[in-house]
């Protein structure tokens, strides 16, 4: 299946595709650990079903030096031995906050609790801002059926151009 549009080849959308790199740019120069952030990234993508961000997060994360374990246990976070505490209480927000159609009442206090234990103000920040832009980056693909499989890692970095 092709992309339905190619967001960069109009001028609107270079500029909002710029613009939301930028944003994430700001976010990885945080202090929220790098990887947690692919995680955080990759695990949403999954949950929303954008193979194009899928793509994007598992090679990112491994030229980054992630392991492939897990890698491979992302979706299966509660049930591994890989993840600290702290990446665990990431994940949990993100999955809440992406699910948040599936009956989910929003972000439950208790996650809200372990994230702010695990990590600062700054980090807390970055984090949501991430969930956010990744759930919106995430319906872009799949809307534009961006696919994924064909993504070189840092290629990402030629939108800031």
């Amino acid at each position: 299946m092709e992309p339905r549009m190619n967001l960069f080849a109009h001028e609107i959308g270079a500029r909002i595709g710029k613009r939301i790199f930028a944003v994430s740019q700001v976010i990885r120069q945080s202090s929220l650990p790098e990887p947690t952030q692919e995680l955080v990234q990759l695990r949403a993508s999954q949950i929303n079903g954008c193979g194009f961000c899928v793509d994007i997060h598992t090679k990112d994360a491994a030229a980054a030096g992630e392991t492939s374990a897990r890698l491979n246990l992302v979706a299966a976070w509660r049930h591994s031995t890989v993840f600290t505490e702290a990446e665990r209480a990431a994940l949990a927000l993100t999955e809440e906050g992406t699910r948040i159609i599936d009956g989910y009442e929003g972000v439950r206090d208790e996650t809200w609790a372990r994230v702010r234990r695990h990590y600062d103000d700054d980090q807390v920040v970055a984090l949501v801002s991430l969930i956010a832009m990744i759930n919106a980056t995430n319906r872009l693909g799949v809307i534009l059926n961006n696919q994924g499989g064909a993504y070189e890692p840092g290629s990402l970095a030629t939108v800031a151009v």
